[in-house]
């Protein structure tokens, strides 16, 4: 059918709609942040046990925005806890989505912005200023390009073309 996205979607109602055109991620992510349903234009970071531009773009303006964050899917260690998760928070951003670990998972529950992610370690990432924003990435099968509109809610992560 392909109509405007409204504002009480669901991922299935919007699967059955775009059908093959949605991009539905593999069931490997859990909710964590305070919001179990978000959307926004999709803002891209490929980085691998090193959070700096996280954080940084953390202190931005993310008003309609989630960031989707290539983590390499990695287990040893946390790219996002409480902290810059609530910068993101008072930033506005609608919700991060972590191919890889958080931490804070208590704190990360009492913020008003989605957090989903592969699990929860209490080891911190380091930060030596590497990573990458706005470029393709992959993220649990699919993948994902800067702007592409992300909806998550509790049946799982859909990615539609910007279009």
């Amino acid at each position: 059918m392909n109509h405007p996205v409204s504002a009480d979607f669901t991922t299935c109602d919007l699967y059955d709609d775009y059908l093959d055109a949605a991009r539905v991620a593999l069931p490997v992510f859990q909710h964590f942040g305070g919001r179990k349903k978000f959307s926004g234009l999709a803002v891209t970071v490929k980085c691998f046990e090193d959070n700096s531009r996280i954080k940084e773009l953390a202190g931005t303006d993310g008003r309609g925005k989630v960031m989707m964050v290539d983590a390499g899917g990695s287990t040893r260690c946390a790219v996002l806890g409480d902290m810059i998760a609530g910068d993101a928070q008072r930033n506005g951003w609608e919700g991060v989505v972590i191919y890889g670990c958080v931490r804070d998972r208590v704190a990360l529950a009492g913020l008003d912005i989605g957090v989903m992610a592969l699990g929860t370690l209490p080891r911190k990432s380091s930060r030596r200023g590497e990573g990458t924003v706005n470029i393709p990435v992959t993220l649990a099968n699919i993948l994902c390009t800067p702007d592409d509109r992300v909806f998550a809610d509790e049946d799982g992560l859909l990615l539609l073309d910007p279009a």
